[in-house]
């Protein structure tokens, strides 16, 4: 199991906690510092069964900066978006947690984190 997180975060914070309290076993990827690449991204999209702008944080300033509330949200739009998180991982939602069987979740919820365990 492999979980993204901004350890700023206090969402990412309560899924560690919860991880550890379980005993789960998982590495950590600081996302903002080890960005994801394309490819991964569109790994995790097709894990989690969203679309980009499904995972992005649309109130962080990057997101007014680049003017992503007029953006199409379709397909003909979704390499914009993927190209668009990559260059900018202060945009991606978090956690994001991807589990070993294929599975993954935004874990910003206890119930969220423990449906991976």
């Amino acid at each position: 199991m492999e979980i993204w997180i901004n350890p700023a975060c206090s969402k990412c914070s309560s899924a560690l906690s919860v991880l550890d309290a379980e005993s789960a076993q998982y590495t950590v990827r600081h996302y903002l510092e080890d960005p994801p690449n394309e490819p991964e991204l569109r790994e995790v999209l097709a894990r989690l069964g969203l679309d980009p702008w499904d995972i992005t944080r649309v109130g962080e300033a990057r997101a007014a900066e680049l003017g992503l509330d007029e953006w199409p949200r379709d397909a003909s739009a979704r390499d914009r978006w993927i190209r668009a998180l990559a260059q900018n991982p202060i945009l991606i939602q978090r956690p994001i947690i991807t589990a070993d069987d294929g599975s993954a979740v935004i874990g910003r919820s206890e119930d969220a984190v423990r449906s991976m365990l």
